[in-house]
């Protein structure tokens, strides 16, 4: 990876790789889940601190896939158990495979999952018998010209009775090209002793792609937005462009909604019904409300809006806002931790911060909530029906009662009556015999 970041610990659709494994383990009720670390493994360790269901094991040094099991075999894991071994850095592998193994294994059997693939270049082959049987997995540096044909390939994914595991390991060696002590001479010891052994098959390619480099997590994590914007669009959603679709997190939709082009979810997000989301706009951790637009360039961030509400373009909500139904955020308009109600409009330039705005309110272009006096932030509280003019100052706390307006390059520092009008009062002057500058001759 060319990286100080631990592989496992890149990212893939907005969570680490490690992390993925881990929640798709989690997913089956395991009594452990055992984390076989080596390089970076502070870093690693650090990542997942607040997980309590995890054990860790160090394997120094490192001498292969089998002496990785080995290490986390002695301090963990009951001899009567079900062993499942996953990969750190192979992340989409899917539960309903891993399952699979897991109840095959119950059944007293040493269980593997394989998959035939166009391109199985630098994987090791699966051999079988004349009958199907499975003989052996042979790695590609140690395999024959005729076992580097076989498209069958070990993903390296296997539930096995943890006894069996106990008794093998301990005697593998690493008489091999790579000098390691390989997992999969398991299967070999199993076939010797005539256990039974099955197998099944990875339903998609992807789950069993691994990860080296920066351009294979690239082109996995297409792979898995290709596949979200499959599901959506199978759900009833519109987009614009399926190969520019970026969903770090969970997109929940309702019918009918319509996404343009490089638009980002990250976290949490629930979009109402025939709701638009216009081009390259980011939403975080919000939930939208039916018929609700949103237009290009705005940034969404742990929000609640309600619905036939219009947003942007060029619009930032920042965390703790809520909008009521039928409110209008416009261009270069920010929301900070601020609730909007019914009917509300700030449709130009304008910042609202800690701020509680009634019903039928207009926020003209170029007002800012003062809520910050350089030490403790204040809230700013406009009633229902106020008109604030243009290039307003109102500095918290302060409060505009119910019907009251304020015109337009005020500054507010104390309290409005309701229905009054407030206004700094100023003189205008028009002097005559005056003359415009003009610019001077060149040199």
């Amino acid at each position: 990876m060319h990286s100080a970041v631990p592989k496992v610990l890149h990212q893939l659709a907005g969570k680490s790789m490690l992390a993925r494994v881990i929640d798709c383990a989690a997913s089956l009720s395991p009594q452990n889940i055992t984390i076989v670390y080596g390089h970076g493994g502070d870093a690693v360790r650090t990542a997942f601190a607040d997980n309590n269901m995890l054990a860790w094991v160090e394997q120094s040094p490192q001498l292969g896939t089998g002496h990785a099991v080995l290490q986390a075999l002695l301090p963990a894991v009951l001899a009567s158990d079900i062993t499942l071994v996953l990969y750190g850095d192979v992340p989409l592998v899917n539960a309903a495979s891993l399952k699979k193994l897991v109840d095959e294994a119950a059944k007293n059997q040493l269980a593997w999952l394989t998959m035939k693939v166009a391109n199985p270049h630098g994987l090791g082959r699966i051999v079988r018998d004349e009958n199907g049987r499975v003989r052996e997995i042979v790695e590609e540096k140690d395999a024959t010209d005729a076992q580097r044909q076989l498209s069958e390939i070990n993903t390296g994914f296997l539930a096995c009775p943890t006894a069996w595991l106990a008794r093998w390991l301990p005697t593998l060696n690493s008489n091999n090209a790579q000098g390691e002590y390989y997992l999969t001479d398991i299967l070999k010891r199993a076939v010797d002793e005539g256990l039974p052994v099955t197998t099944r098959a990875a339903e998609h390619e992807r789950e069993i792609t691994g990860v080296n480099s920066r351009g294979q997590l690239a082109a996995l994590e297409r792979s898995l937005q290709m596949n979200i914007a499959e599901q959506l669009m199978a759900s009833g959603v519109t987009l614009r462009d399926p190969a520019r679709l970026d969903v770090r997190g969970n997109l929940n939709c309702a019918a009918d909604v319509s996404i343009d082009v490089n638009c980002i979810f990250e976290g949490n997000v629930t979009l109402g019904k025939n709701v638009v989301i216009g081009a390259h706009c980011i939403l975080r951790d919000c939930t939208v409300g039916e018929s609700t637009h949103i237009l290009p360039f705005t940034m969404i961030d742990t929000a609640t809006i309600g619905a036939n509400t219009r947003i942007g373009p060029y619009a930032r909500l920042r965390p703790g806002t809520t909008l009521a139904d039928d409110v209008h955020i416009g261009n270069f308009v920010e929301v900070k931790a601020s609730d909007i109600g019914v009917g509300s409009k700030a449709n130009h330039l304008s910042y609202i911060g800690d701020s509680s705005v009634g019903k039928s309110v207009n926020i003209g272009a170029g007002t800012i909530t003062c809520n910050y006096d350089g030490a403790n932030k204040h809230r700013t509280v406009i009633e229902d029906n106020v008109h604030i003019g243009s290039d307003v100052q109102l500095i918290a706390p302060v409060t505009v009662h119910s019907g009251a307006t304020v015109g337009a390059g005020t500054t507010v520092w104390k309290d409005v009556p309701a229905g009054t009008l407030a206004l700094n009062e100023k003189t205008q002057i028009a002097k005559t015999g005056w003359s415009r500058p003009k610019k001077s001759g060149k040199a």
